[in-house]
C-alpha cells in the first residue's frame, strides 16, 4: 500500500475521499471489534442504545449490578470520545499533521493490550469481563467520536441504525415515482452517492463481524492483535511525519 495513501487517509489535510475510505476500514474494524468483542465478553460494546436501555431495565428490576456495569459502559464510550476530542485539540493548537491519527494510534495501542492479554483474561473471566467490556466502550467511543470529527458528522462507523435508516430513506426516494410535473413541483430525487456511502459502510461493518466473529472462534482474544497492527498503519505516517519535523527543529 503506497505510503502517500495511508498519510492521505488520516492526516489533517482532508477529502471526501480521504473521509469514505477511513470510513469503511474503521467500519470493518468496529464491526470485528463487536463481535469478537460479544464472543469474548457476551455483550455488545458499541450500541448505547441497547446499553442504555440494558441499564434501565436492570434499574427497574433491581440487578443493581448489572445497571451498574451498563452505566459504567456508557460513562466509559463518552470518556473515549472526550479523548478524541481533547487529543485532536491538543494537536491541532500545535499544528501536527496527526490531529486524527493519535486517536488511532491510541485505539490500535489499546486493541493490541486486549488481544495480547486475551489468555489471561480467559482464566480470571469472571473478574476481569467487566472491566473488558469497559475498554471496548472506551475503544469505541474513542474510534466513533474521530470519524464523526474528520467528516462533519456525516460518518458513522460503531454503530449502523443511523446509517440502516439512510439506506431505507434514499431507497424510498429512489423508488418514488415522479408522476406529477410542473412549476414549483421538485421532482423527488435519491441521493446516490449517500446510499451507495451508507451501503459500503454496512457492508465493511457486517463483513468485519463476521470476520471479527469465525478469527475469535478459530483463534481466540489473539484474532484481534492483526486488526491493532492495521489501525496502526493506518495512523503511523503522519505520527512520523510530525517527528521528523520536531527533529528539523531541534536541529
Amino acid at each position: 500500500m503506497p505510503l502517500g495513501y495511508l498519510r492521505r487517509l488520516t492526516t489533517h489535510q482532508r477529502d471526501f475521499t480521504a473521509d469514505r475510505h477511513l470510513g469503511y476500514a474503521l467500519a470493518f474494524v468496529a464491526g470485528a471489534t463487536n463481535a469478537g468483542g460479544f464472543l469474548a465478553v457476551g455483550q455488545y460494546t458499541s450500541h448505547m442504545t441497547g446499553i442504555a436501555s440494558l441499564m434501565a431495565d436492570a434499574a427497574a428490576l433491581g440487578q443493581l449490578s448489572m445497571a451498574a456495569v451498563a452505566l459504567a459502559s456508557l460513562v466509559t464510550f463518552v470518556l473515549g470520545a472526550a479523548t478524541t476530542a481533547l487529543l485532536t485539540n491538543w494537536a491541532s493548537r500545535r499544528r501536527l499533521q496527526s490531529k486524527y491519527a493519535l486517536s488511532l494510534l491510541l485505539e490500535a495501542l489499546l486493541l493490541l493490550l486486549f488481544g495480547v492479554a486475551g489468555s489471561y483474561l480467559a482464566t480470571v473471566r469472571d473478574l476481569v469481563a467487566p472491566m473488558t467490556v469497559l475498554l471496548l466502550c472506551f475503544i469505541m467511543g474513542l474510534q466513533n467520536a474521530v470519524i464523526t470529527k474528520i467528516s462533519g458528522a456525516t460518518i458513522r462507523t460503531t454503530h449502523i441504525t443511523g446509517i440502516v435508516t439512510d439506506i431505507g430513506i434514499e431507497l424510498g426516494k429512489l423508488l418514488y415515482f415522479n408522476r406529477r410535473t410542473g412549476p414549483g413541483l421538485q421532482a423527488v430525487r435519491a441521493n446516490r452517492a449517500k446510499l451507495r456511502l451508507h451501503g459500503l459502510l454496512l457492508l465493511n461493518f457486517t463483513a468485519g463481524g463476521v470476520t471479527g466473529a469465525v478469527g475469535f472462534k478459530q483463534f481466540g482474544f489473539i484474532a484481534t492483535v492483526p486488526l491493532a497492527l492495521g489501525l496502526a498503519l493506518l495512523a503511523v505516517m503522519p505520527v512520523l511525519d510530525d517527528l521528523a519535523a520536531i527533529a528539523r527543529r531541534r536541529r
